[in-house]
């Protein structure tokens, strides 16, 4: 069993059921957190989103203006930042997503813990030398809030919604390097009996609707465990910086980026199915398209396009321009993407310059040449290996994930 939201579905009826333990937090304020899940309430959209008194960014690198928007705990990237930087995206220019604040601590002291009933014995305690003396695996992939693209819901749909209000920037791809999580977890002396994988960071407990959830943890089953996860002590060719998760994170390819605990500190591998506030029933979808009690869980990220362009950028007359951007998706990789310079009435092939990545994007480039001065609109629009293409509209929900839809891109011809 390794598909999120079948996983997700099942541990939360065991654990309505009494079947799943969730420590930490108290059955009533679970049940309550559910409730206010199906009204969009703010206090359950604070698990995906910034807490209302968070005071500052708390990260440790540099975020200037030109690289990132600062939205509360976060920063997001800037997309032009991005332009002719490469496929992969750097450290520097990287999206931070904190429901706390960086710890930083230091690699020499860090240690990681395996411990749960499904073990034979006590588990194992690993330093960050005993991870990476260990057999590695690279994998070039992507990161992505589920929230990513939420404002547009508003601004360009003119549909409310709750939570931080990115536009198109909390997504990266980096070239993660790590040791796969099956390998631990058989050194630690993983037991037929395990059902349950659950890694926990070391930041900040996190507090929410009057409610401390404890530290950010999210349970995966063992099947996905041991087939592609990752515990990564490198990105892009260097040590893991703390905004990323130094001294080590985890990276479950093709799930919702919050599996991807960062700052992991304990493992714990349960012979009975676990539960926490942040599996994805959290980060379900409510409105008057969906059910009373909402969507199934969130699985894999949408399908989405970005230009490699400053809002409101300025183009002139009569000269050909190289616009550029990227597209990707969680459902696989992109085949095709069409551009459209006036506003959605004609479309044309863009060129791409990767060829389809599971978990990457793709770059393209489109030459233009506007005739007149004036506003103008540019549009992107994607097409994955499964055939699925960005819609006009996404279908609104009250806490603004998965948006998809098509983004207009407002310029000015000088």
């Amino acid at each position: 069993m390794i598909d999120e939201s079948s996983y997700d579905r099942r541990r939360l009826r065991q654990w309505l059921a009494g079947d799943a333990r969730a420590d930490g937090v108290t059955r009533r304020d679970m049940l309550r957190l559910l409730a206010a899940a199906g009204a969009g309430a703010a206090g359950v959209a604070g698990i995906g989103a910034t807490p209302a008194a968070a005071e500052g960014p708390g990260i440790v690198k540099p975020i200037p203006e030109d690289l990132f928007t600062v939205r509360g705990t976060n920063a997001e990237t800037r997309w032009a930042a991005l332009h002719d930087t490469g496929y992969h995206t750097p450290v520097d220019r990287f999206f931070v997503r904190n429901h706390t604040s960086t710890p930083v601590i230091d690699p020499d002291d860090w240690t990681l813990r395996v411990w749960g009933s499904g073990l034979h014995g006590s588990g194992a305690v690993f330093g960050l030398d005993d991870l990476r003396a260990l057999p590695s695996v690279t994998l070039s992939a992507f990161v992505e809030c589920a929230g990513n693209g939420r404002s547009f819901y508003a601004t360009q749909q003119a549909e409310p919604v709750s939570g931080t209000p990115w536009t198109l920037g909390a997504v990266g791809v980096a070239r993660w390097r790590g040791v796969p999580l099956g390998e631990v977890l058989r050194r630690a002396g993983l037991g037929r009996a395990a059902v349950d994988v659950m890694p926990r960071g070391l930041d900040d407990e996190f507090v929410s609707g009057g409610v401390n959830l404890g530290r950010v943890r999210r349970p995966m089953p063992v099947a996905k465990a041991l087939d592609d996860v990752l515990l990564v002590h490198e990105m892009n060719g260097a040590p893991l910086p703390p905004d990323h998760g130094s001294p080590v994170r985890v990276l479950v390819p093709s799930w919702v980026g919050i599996a991807s605990i960062k700052w992991v500190g304990d493992i714990e591998v349960s012979a009975t199915p676990l539960y926490s506030p942040w599996n994805t029933d959290f980060y379900r979808l409510f409105g008057a398209s969906y059910p009373a009690t909402g969507s199934a869980p969130l699985g894999r990220q949408t399908i989405k396009s970005a230009f490699e362009l400053a809002w409101n950028a300025e183009f002139g007359a009569g000269r050909t321009h190289r616009l550029t951007g990227r597209s990707w998706s969680g459902a696989g990789g992109v085949r095709q993407v069409d551009v459209s310079v006036d506003g959605g009435a004609r479309w044309r092939p863009a060129v791409l310059h990767d060829a389809p990545r599971r978990h990457g994007w793709v770059r393209w480039s489109y030459d233009w040449t506007p005739a007149t001065a004036g506003p103008a609109e540019l549009l992107a629009r994607a097409t994955d290996v499964r055939g699925t293409t960005q819609p006009e509209r996404s279908v609104h929900n009250t806490q603004g994930y998965l948006f998809d839809a098509v983004v207009r891109h407002p310029v000015t011809v000088v």
